[in-house]
This record gives structure tokens, C-alpha cells and sequence, in this order.
């Protein structure tokens, strides 16, 4: 039987297993580890894509990637083949090095992001391989603690939605991860006709299967825009400009959170448009819920 085609979402967020096969390891020192760092870092680079969170466990990898215009596919088979060739190459080993194809599950990110930023980094925790998340070396929580510098991990979405300000940020998060329970996923999970779950409820999934299949022309993001200029009485360069001004920082929600709900554009494509950062506009979209019906 051919396999179904993934559904792609542009701005979609997707959490990502890729396990060795046969269930064995995929790491044979701390280089290899490190030599995957390069490799992501590369893949996320050449595709637009982001990686919001990340650990890397003794036989499987977990990933949350958010994608651009390239589908999902292409980041990862960059990272995969070129990571099982490099270690082939340094075994002297041939064959499969990673069990079939990636696992990818589409998430809702207003509803599951932290939830699963903390699921993937507790997974040594779980494994009992450490006693503390903060022990466990090769994961993106330390770039989330401001421990490490990988410029590669996009922090600033998933801190954004604890606040604006990233030092209450940080300490939001570690009492955040302090705090978590052992998390199924699975019944969360729905199926929208493709090879991923969906980690969503049954609104998200009914909006990704309208927005893959509804012919409908629907309001471009410019002429939301206009109608939010109009509406609220304010010019359009003032919304794309760097003034601080809390009655401007409430129109662009109202943008933002329109632009959602009648599926013009995604949180990624307005912030670009309006020159703004995706976490500061999620943080304003939940500041002022009353300013954006």
C-alpha cells in the first residue's frame, strides 16, 4: 500500500520522534551528539525552520519544529541521512541506522506548546536517567534556563508565553517544569486523514481539514489589516513601526488574533508582516482578551 502524503501546515508546529533501529543506540560518544547539533542547526537553517525544543536520548531523538513554506520532510531528511551517513561512515557499517520514517504529530500550539516543551525535556527524567531535568546534558533546557547558548533553539516563543519579560520568563518556566506529571498524550490525539496525529481538539482538527480543502478566496492579511487601520482609527505604519504605545500593541492582537480565526494568516506570517516578534504578539493576544472579539 503507498503511504499517505503528510499534511503540511505552513507555521505548522510539529513534534517529531525519529527512533534507531531495531530499538539500538544512535550515540556512541559525546561527539556524535555534538555532530547532530551541527547537522540540525544546518537542516533548520537551509529550510526556514525552527526548533523550539529538543532532546536527544540514547536511541531516539524528540524534536519540536515549527516549519515555514518547506514541508516538514525536508528539514528532516536532511538531519536524518545526513546523521546516519556520518556515523556509518565512522562504524564502517552499511544498512537501515534509523527505525523506517520519522513520527510526526501536528500540535496546538495555544493549547499544548509548554505542555510539550516540558514533556520533551522531562524524558530523561522518565527514563530515569537523571534525577533532574536540569543533569541531563543533551537537551534544550538549558537554553531555555539561559545555561547555554545555542542559537539554534528558538526560546523566546515558548518563554514569550510565560511573559513579556524574559528573567520572569525563566522563572516561570523553571517552577513550570518543576511542577510537571507524568503526561499521556494519546488521548488528545486525533487523526486528520495523513500519516501524523493531531494533538489538538476537535476545533483544530475540523480547521486544518476546512483550510486544506475549502475553495473559498478568503480576506488577504493586507486587507485585514486595512480593516483593523480603519476600526481602530490608526495608520499603518504606526502598527509596523518600533513605538511602544499600549493601545497600538492591542490592535496588532486584534490583528493577530483575526487573522487566526478566519484562517488569513498564521501567528508567524503576521508578526513578520507587522515586524513584530511571534511570542511578544501571542503575549499580547492573552494580555488583552476583552480588546480582541
Amino acid at each position: 500500500m503507498p503511504r499517505r502524503l503528510r499534511v503540511h501546515l505552513t507555521g505548522g508546529f510539529y513534534h517529531v520522534t525519529l527512533r534507531g533501529n531495531h530499538q539500538r543506540a544512535i550515540f556512541f560518544t559525546d561527539s556524535d551528539r555534538h555532530l547532530l547539533n551541527v547537522i540540525v542547526a544546518r537542516a533548520l537553517a537551509n529550510f526556514d525552520a525552527r526548533l523550539h525544543a529538543y532532546c536527544w536520548m540514547t536511541n531516539h531523538l524528540h524534536l519540536l519544529m515549527q516549519v515555514s513554506i518547506k514541508p516538514l520532510a525536508n528539514p528532516m531528511r536532511d538531519i536524518a541521512a545526513g546523521y546516519a551517513r556520518a556515523i556509518q561512515l565512522k562504524l564502517q557499517t552499511t544498512g537501515h541506522f534509523f527505525e523506517r520514517r520519522y513520527h510526526a504529530t501536528l500540535v496546538d500550539a495555544d493549547a499544548y506548546l509548554l505542555e510539550l516543551i516540558r514533556y520533551i525535556h522531562m524524558n530523561p527524567v522518565r527514563a530515569g536517567l537523571v534525577a533532574d531535568v536540569s543533569l541531563y546534558p543533551w537537551s534544550s533546557h538549558h537554553a531555555y534556563v539561559g545555561a547555554r547558548n545555542e542559537p539554534w533553539v528558538t526560546t523566546e516563543f515558548g518563554l514569550g508565553m510565560f511573559s513579556a519579560d524574559r528573567t520572569r520568563a525563566i522563572s516561570a518556566y523553571r517552577v513550570f517544569v518543576g511542577s510537571a506529571a507524568d503526561t499521556e498524550w494519546a488521548g488528545s490525539m486525533s487523526s486528520n486523514g495523513g500519516d501524523e496525529a493531531v494533538l489538538g481538539d476537535k476545533e483544530f482538527v475540523a480547521r486544518l481539514r476546512n483550510d486544506a480543502s475549502s475553495p473559498v478566496v478568503r480576506q488577504s492579511l493586507t486587507e485585514l489589516i486595512s480593516e483593523a487601520c480603519r476600526r481602530f482609527q490608526v495608520e499603518p505604519d504606526h502598527l509596523k513601526s518600533s513605538i511602544r504605545d499600549p493601545y497600538l500593541t492591542k490592535v496588532r492582537a486584534w490583528i493577530a488574533h483575526q487573522a487566526s480565526e478566519r484562517h488569513v494568516a498564521t501567528l508567524a506570517a503576521v508578526a513578520r508582516t507587522l515586524g513584530r516578534n511571534e511570542a511578544t504578539l501571542r503575549y499580547a493576544i492573552r494580555a488583552y482578551p476583552s480588546e480582541i472579539e
